[in-house]
């Protein structure tokens, strides 16, 4: 999974804002959601701004209980350093998107909130906190919110703490996913595999392949459970296009003809997202029981 012998760099932020749109999927259309909102001038960009349409919204996502009407959210990859300085740059942020109102005053300081999301508990952060007399209260498991008014109320979201079958889509945007995890954001894709969600899916889906590609490699058959999961869309679509092909000569070739396109698809695709031709012949010869002769016969063909 590198390209051209270096390590590709992890697009955590794409699959941060797919994860989100995931997390508020059920109240979707009562919010606006906009990623990185441009505040005047690059690079002042916020990740994701959330506007509530309607005041009275009762968010039912426990990330969503601390929002009101208009929300900045930072995310951190678990790459990134949290310290007091992205907190300060967050309010900044927050001011100006307040300053920048249509009119004056148009958006209350009242009605605006900090939310900064990341990977691990950044410790030296909560450190100072405590060195500071900051008090941090724990709303629900990994979100926590800070106890004093600094100019506006602001939240952490630790998403390795956060509850694993309430978060699937935000805990899959890490590097530490084992095989329960991806069974669990295999059944959460699986359920939404057929509405208009696929995009934001399969966002987060290569985010978390990606990100755990080494352990990926030394589990194949989880490995071949999450790419199938990630390519499921193209494979069916390749069966179906090779079985009315072949069934002119019989349902045996129909069978043989819709295994074979949907190999070349999924050739063709990971081909197409970096990976090395090493890695897909493991990787088809695990998911259709090839031996090794035969995946480099459809691995030539593409």
């Amino acid at each position: 999974m590198k390209e051209k012998g270096k390590a590709a760099r992890i697009q955590w932020h794409p699959g941060f804002i797919a994860a989100m749109n995931l997390e508020f999927l059920e109240q979707r259309s009562e919010m606006i959601m906009e990623r990185e909102y441009n505040l005047n001038l690059k690079p002042l960009e916020i990740d994701l701004l959330v506007i509530k349409k309607s005041a009275d919204l009762k968010v039912r996502n426990e990330i969503g209980h601390f929002f009101r009407g208009h929300n900045i959210v930072e995310y951190k990859s678990p790459e990134d350093v949290v310290n007091i300085d992205v907190i300060y740059k967050c309010i900044a942020y927050a001011a100006l998107y307040k300053a920048y109102g249509e009119t004056a005053d148009c958006i209350k300081a009242d009605d605006v909130t900090v939310t900064v999301v990341c990977w691990a508990r950044p410790r030296k952060l909560f450190r100072y906190f405590s060195e500071h007399k900051i008090r941090l209260s724990k709303r629900h498991p990994g979100i926590y919110h800070v106890e004093r008014d600094l100019l506006f109320p602001v939240q952490i979201v630790v998403a390795r703490e956060l509850d694993k079958r309430e978060h699937v889509w935000l805990r899959a945007l890490s590097k530490e996913m084992e095989r329960d995890d991806f069974e669990r954001l295999s059944e959460a894709a699986a359920k939404l595999k057929e509405t208009a969600n696929g995009e934001f899916i399969d966002s987060v889906l290569q985010v978390s392949i990606r990100a755990n590609e080494k352990k990926l490699k030394e589990d194949k058959d989880m490995c071949c459970e999450a790419l199938r999961e990630l390519f499921e869309p193209e494979l069916k679509e390749s069966w179906k296009k090779g079985q009315k092909q072949g069934q002119k000569q019989g349902q045996r070739q129909g069978w043989r003809q819709g295994q074979r396109q949907s190999v070349r698809a999924m050739v063709n695709t990971m081909t197409k997202k970096g990976y090395h031709s090493d890695e897909i012949i493991d990787i088809i010869m695990q998911s259709f029981q090839l031996d090794r002769n035969e995946a480099m016969k459809y691995f030539t063909k593409s």
